[in-house]
Parts: C-alpha cells; sequence; structure tokens
C-alpha cells in the first residue's frame, strides 16, 4: 500500500516580498511619470492652439467691423454722420477716430443720418471702441453700456493709421488727430500668449517661459475712400 505523499506549500519570503513591492513600486512609478509628462505635454498644446485661435478670432472679429467703418456716409455733407465739429460746412467726415490709446469706429447701420441716438434708440453698435486693458491683458469692446473683455491673455493691442498720398500713390501714417479725416488704411497687431508658462520654454526676447502668438491686418475699409 503506497503512503499518500506530503504537499509542502511554500510562501513567499520577506525577501521576495521586498523585492517584489520595489519592482511593482517602479513600475508604477514610471507609468505615473510618463502619465504626467503627456498630461503636461498635453495642456501646453492646448494653450498653444488657444493662443492660435484667440488671437485669430479676435483679429477677425475687429477686422469685420472696422470694415463697416464710414458706412451710409452722405457724400454731401447733408448728414452729420462721423464729424468733428457738424457746425462746419461742409461737415468734416471721420469713420474712424484717431486715437493712440483706443480704436474707435463709426458706422450709420441703419442709415437714420446719425450713430449716437439722438434721433432714434436703436443705434446699437454704431459706435463701437475697441481699447487694451493691460491689467487685466483683455482687449475690451464698448458699443456704449460700458467695456466688455473680448479677448484674454493678450500681450499687446496696437494699431496705426494711414491715408493714400496723392502724389507718391502709397500710404502714409497719420499721426494726429487734425487729419483723421483722411484715414483710409488701419494696421492692427494683436500679441497673444498662454495662459501659463512652459517651463522648459525660455522667450529669446522675453526670458519667460509665456509662448505668443502675433498676429498684424492692414484693413481698407470700403466706405473710407476718396
Amino acid at each position: 500500500m503506497d503512503r499518500p505523499q506530503k504537499i509542502l506549500a511554500r510562501g513567499f519570503t520577506l525577501v521576495e516580498l521586498l523585492i517584489a513591492m520595489a519592482i511593482g513600486l517602479t513600475v508604477l512609478t514610471a507609468t505615473s511619470s510618463a502619465f504626467i509628462s503627456q498630461q503636461k505635454a498635453y495642456k501646453l498644446e492646448e494653450q498653444k492652439i488657444e493662443m492660435f485661435q484667440t488671437a485669430r478670432a479676435t483679429m477677425d472679429i475687429i477686422s469685420s467691423e472696422v470694415k463697416m467703418a464710414g458706412y451710409h456716409w452722405d457724400p454731401t455733407g447733408a448728414s452729420l454722420l462721423q464729424t468733428t465739429d457738424p457746425t462746419t460746412t461742409p461737415t468734416t467726415y471721420v469713420g474712424m477716430l484717431y486715437d493712440t490709446t483706443q480704436l474707435e469706429i463709426k458706422a450709420d447701420l441703419n442709415s437714420d443720418g446719425e450713430t449716437d441716438g439722438t434721433t432714434t434708440n436703436d443705434d446699437g453698435n454704431e459706435e463701437i471702441v475697441y481699447a487694451y486693458d493691460s491689467a487685466n491683458m483683455q482687449i475690451t469692446r464698448d458699443t456704449g453700456n460700458g467695456a466688455r473683455p473680448l479677448a484674454e491673455n493678450i500681450e499687446d493691442f496696437s494699431f496705426k493709421y494711414f491715408k493714400h498720398d496723392s502724389v507718391s500713390g502709397s500710404i502714409v501714417e497719420v499721426t494726429n488727430s487734425a487729419n483723421e479725416e483722411t484715414i483710409r488704411v488701419i494696421e492692427i497687431t494683436i500679441i497673444a500668449k498662454t495662459a501659463d508658462p512652459d517651463p522648459n520654454y525660455s522667450h529669446p526676447t522675453y526670458g519667460d517661459g509665456y509662448r505668443r502668438h502675433t498676429v498684424t491686418s492692414y484693413i481698407a475699409p470700403p466706405n473710407l475712400r476718396n
């Protein structure tokens, strides 16, 4: 008669358990580091895309409204639209006011002969002011009810005005309000930046980790023609 054989069940020794835990922690740490690194890279890429979209979308909005500057102007001087001094004859046509701190556009969208609502109360979006709020890094838009944020994370918002030189045929910069009625072209520049810095990046000019994107447009509103 055969004797039953004893089966010995061995467990893990303490050393084996510690080694297994160390290997597991190493794998977990490597996996976590890779995941965190991927998340950071994804966030930075997302911020860059948002920066590009903000700059382009903001420029598109401003450009579309700048193109309406001077809409429905009466060249005979019968309308008081866009005037620096409406008591003069003929009145001085100003579709875009000269200002180095803000961009002001006027357009008679409802064709009532004025833009400030003195004749009717439906003159919304006929006098639009864009400005740069450096404290909050925003471009604001004001249609008469106070400035509202249009775009955030903006490094700079600048503009230049130009007129046509009848002698040379080129455009010449307008540098004061005395010649604002001659404005025919405007240069707009927007510099957007990422919301957060990239620790692995140093901007060549500013020396920080913020990435920046510059968009410049030259706009010639069709209603501002000689």
